[in-house]
């Protein structure tokens, strides 16, 4: 093994500690330089210790470190996660907290690098060799590289973290827990062998970029006026309902057509439909543009019935994302991994005014913009959740790609129809919402196509 070899395995290992890092910066008010190198040399030294003892270990213990290091990982990190999201809604102000404690730290440290421990087993067979010395010695070195690549990494995500955390507070930290309990569920995936078909390349971080552009819109509630300029909402109603009609005919449709099933795209699509009516009548939610109430009878507050409103709009996206990239992953002849890209990079665009949809008008309602923010981040948690279920799903019965992409397709354009086009109207702005979902009807199938669909 190589230095380059080494260095993309650095920078792959340091992935889960980049991410706790960013959490642990989210979580502190304000994060000092000792803090951050503090983060760094915590993560790096486990992340370079771990392979060292897996290569000491040799294949000996093999057996017991590939059985309880995932559940170990699994356990810590949720531990810490579900704390996190706690915390979150905790009305009380906390007090500036150190919060790299040793017992933290070590907890964290541990949970994010025992997996590393096999590595150091696999260095037994492919050694390392990068100068002229024994093997023992380039094991150290290799070991060091990537202490190093690791430590850069931690501390640049602390800063990243701190810098989101300090204005965002509440809904940051919701995020980052929820960030810590999926790598949890990643690690423990892996381990059931239910991620192997992915390789090395790890695209189930792909399900978080949805996530990511509801966060993101969620986020505008802190520049933004109370109530959003009429026109703006309807250019963004446009935009949002343009690039989903676009996924649901040209991405999830058209593949089972081009393919000759004609019939299943028509059965997928209108048990879509049905499901995602049912989904509406079965869910209390309110459509504030609309000024309308639906589901059964409850006694939710306002603000919760908007934000299931959009719970409900990320059903189907969340299973569109999964189902693309379990077709793709899986050699799928009607899916190619750049569409699933195109895809989850299409739904994370309009999850922006999806998520602003949430924040802003449970800030207008009379909440506080932490709250609208955490209530717009909690709306599409359930996203990348959905996608991890779809995965398992479809590679269990690959047969089902076809059908279950016209569903989603069928249920993507039910939510279109129903809500986005209504709402896109008034007398004072009768063209922008449809001029907005026109061009981005186009752009978002300009880009479907250009990926080879």
């Amino acid at each position: 093994m190589g230095l380059i070899e080494l260095l993309l395995l650095g920078v792959g290992l340091s992935m889960d500690a980049f991410a706790v890092s960013i959490c642990k910066g989210i979580e502190t008010k304000k994060a000092n330089i000792k803090q951050i190198l503090l983060c760094g040399i915590w993560f790096g030294f486990f992340q370079g210790l771990m392979p060292f003892i897996g290569y000491i270990l040799g294949s000996r213990l093999e057996f017991i470190i590939n059985k309880i290091a995932p559940w170990l990982a699994f356990i810590l990190l949720s531990i810490i996660g579900i704390n996190m999201i706690r915390e979150a809604f905790s009305s009380e102000e906390e007090e500036t907290r150190a919060g790299f404690d040793v017992k933290s730290m070590f907890m964290l440290a541990v949970a994010t690098s025992i997996d590393a421990l096999a590595v150091g087993i696999t260095f037994v067979a492919v050694p390392v060799s990068l100068i002229d010395a024994s093997e023992l010695v380039n094991t150290i070195i290799g070991c060091s590289i990537i202490m190093a690549t690791t430590f850069v990494f931690s501390c640049c995500g602390v800063r990243i973290g701190n810098a989101f955390g300090m204005r965002f507070k509440s809904g940051a930290e919701a995020a980052g827990g929820f960030v810590l309990v999926f790598i949890g569920l990643k690690i423990l995936l892996e381990h059931f062998g239910v991620l192997d078909f992915m390789g090395n390349t790890d695209v189930l971080f792909g399900l978080l970029i949805p996530f990511v552009g509801t966060v993101l819109g969620s986020a505008l509630v802190f520049v933004a006026d109370k109530d959003i300029k009429e026109a703006f909402k309807l250019i963004l109603m446009g935009m949002a309902g343009g690039i989903m009609m676009a996924c649901s005919m040209w991405t999830l449709l058209y593949p089972s057509i081009l393919a000759g099933k004609v019939i299943t795209a028509a059965l997928g699509f209108v048990i879509g439909v049905a499901f995602q009516y049912l989904l509406d009548k079965a869910v209390p939610h309110a459509h504030f543009f609309l000024k309308a109430e639906e589901g059964p009878s409850s006694s939710l507050k306002y603000s919760f019935k908007v934000m299931l409103s959009e719970v409900i709009h990320h059903v189907p996206e969340g299973m569109a994302v999964g189902i693309m990239f379990a077709g793709a992953i899986n050699g799928a002849e009607e899916v190619s991994l750049a569409a699933a890209f195109a895809l989850t990079v299409g739904i994370a665009v309009q999850n922006i005014p999806e998520g602003i949809f949430v924040s802003t008008p449970i800030r207008s309602g009379g909440e506080e913009k932490g709250k609208s923010f955490l209530m717009g981040v909690l709306s599409g948690i359930i996203e990348p959740l959905l996608g991890i279920a779809m995965i398992i799903l479809v590679t269990a019965f690959p047969g089902i790609l076809l059908f279950m992409m016209a569903l989603t397709g069928g249920a993507i354009a039910f939510l279109v129809l129903e809500e986005n086009i209504p709402s896109m109207y008034t007398e004072e702005h009768s063209d922008k919402g449809t001029i907005s979902f026109a061009l981005f009807f186009c752009i978002m199938m300009i880009i479907t196509f250009s990926t080879g669909v």
